[in-house]
């Protein structure tokens, strides 16, 4: 009979472990990786809120490159100088959004004084039906929260008239991150190809060309989903604009701006978007009119969630509402609106980024898609000698 040598047995370690459910090993090994992704999502939010000077106006270019990329490589492929297809598109685009955006303020300004009156009114309606209708509120209660609200606003209004003053400084970070986009975007329309080859070249050369390959499949993607995303803002802003001009509600174009910049973030921008426009037909024409504003509303955004975009976007840049509610909450949280307005891009570029593989033929190009830019394979090697490949 012969005994076991000293110290072969197994240790008091995995004797334990033996008695540990499978279930519960596997919980904690998937507990223990998404509290990691969790922390490294956090940490890389903090660093974006941290340097977003820097990083919004690199985050919109690459958007507005996305946008602009087959508009560039149409008129390339049409022998117009590329130098000259890029300056073009930059130059149309701003002017576009400019005069829209001066035409807007405009009819706000007009629009906002005339409906004082009405607005004053329809906050008396509202207070008058909280206290006739169902739910029979006191007049005391409902003047002690009035009295409530205006004591906040005289107790913070050093911190209002302080923010009033900071608007110089804010035009100024304005016109400076406006000013660093524009610079950022020509240069990815013009080289974003050979950019993103020198960005690859601090990952090891085994891995590099499957780097690249995941972003410029990325991007492709990016580009789907920019282009579908602006066709759907403008299909709602003018759907939702028709029902609100044939109801006669005020302010039509200045509302459909806003519906088109809220369609940028979905779920909540367009809801937040859709509640302004049923406040200011609830304001002019009374609470009929809001209910039907409320009506079109619906009906635009359920041809935008069962049509427009299962047919714009198709399912390779499909993403689940769950993920995108989490995924602009997670962005608001970390970043504000900037976040909200990024994070679904950058949920669909990675996405699709991380599905690749480099074995699977890519799909198919577009014939309005920019094609890459040839590069020598003379410098690749260079590089791969320096990297030691």
């Amino acid at each position: 009979m012969t005994s076991t040598p000293a110290g072969s047995g197994p240790s008091p370690e995995e004797t334990a472990a033996a008695h540990v459910h499978p279930a519960v090993r596997i919980a904690a090994a998937w507990t223990w990786r998404l509290l990691i992704l969790a922390v490294g999502v956090y940490v890389l939010g903090r660093v974006f809120f941290r340097f977003e000077a820097a990083l919004v106006p690199v985050a919109v270019a690459i958007l507005m490159s996305a946008f602009l990329a087959p508009v560039v490589g149409w008129l390339e492929r049409r022998r117009v100088p590329r130098s000259v297809g890029v300056l073009a598109s930059v130059l149309v685009t701003f002017a576009a959004v400019g005069a829209a955006l001066t035409f807007v303020v405009r009819q706000l300004i007009v629009g906002i004084p005339n409906m004082a009156g009405d607005i004053a009114e329809a906050i008396a309606g509202v207070r008058e039906w909280l206290e006739t209708g169902p739910f029979k509120l006191d007049s005391d209660t409902l003047r002690e929260t009035s009295d409530s609200a205006i004591s906040w606003l005289q107790t913070h209004q050093d911190a209002i008239a302080t923010s009033a003053l900071d608007t110089a400084s804010t035009v100024t970070k304005l016109l400076t991150a406006a000013l660093l986009t524009i610079f950022l975007l020509i240069f990815f329309l013009y080289d974003g190809h050979r950019i993103w080859e020198y960005v690859t070249r601090i990952v090891p050369t085994a891995h590099r060309g499957h780097v690249r390959g995941a972003g410029e499949y990325g991007f492709r993607t990016l580009q789907s989903y920019v282009r579908a995303t602006v066709l759907v803002a403008l299909i709602d802003a003018v759907g939702v604009g028709i029902g609100l001009a044939i109801l006669g509600v005020p302010m039509v174009m200045p509302l459909m701006a806003i519906i088109f910049l809220g369609a940028f973030i979905p779920i909540v921008g367009s809801v937040a978007a859709g509640s302004l426009a049923v406040f200011v037909a609830l304001a002019s024409h009374g609470w009929l009119t809001a209910v039907l504003v409320l009506v079109v509303l619906v009906v635009v955004m359920q041809v935008e969630s069962h049509v427009l975009q299962p047919f714009l976007l198709g399912r390779s840049v499909r993403l689940h509402p769950v993920a995108v509610i989490l995924a602009i909450t997670a962005g608001i949280l970390l970043a504000g609106i900037i976040g909200g307005l990024l994070a679904v891009p950058a949920l669909a570029f990675a996405n699709r980024a991380l599905s690749y593989r480099s074995d699977v033929p890519a799909p198919e190009r577009s014939p309005d898609e920019d094609p890459p830019a040839e590069q020598p394979p003379l410098r690749e090697e260079a590089v791969d000698l320096r990297d030691g490949g």
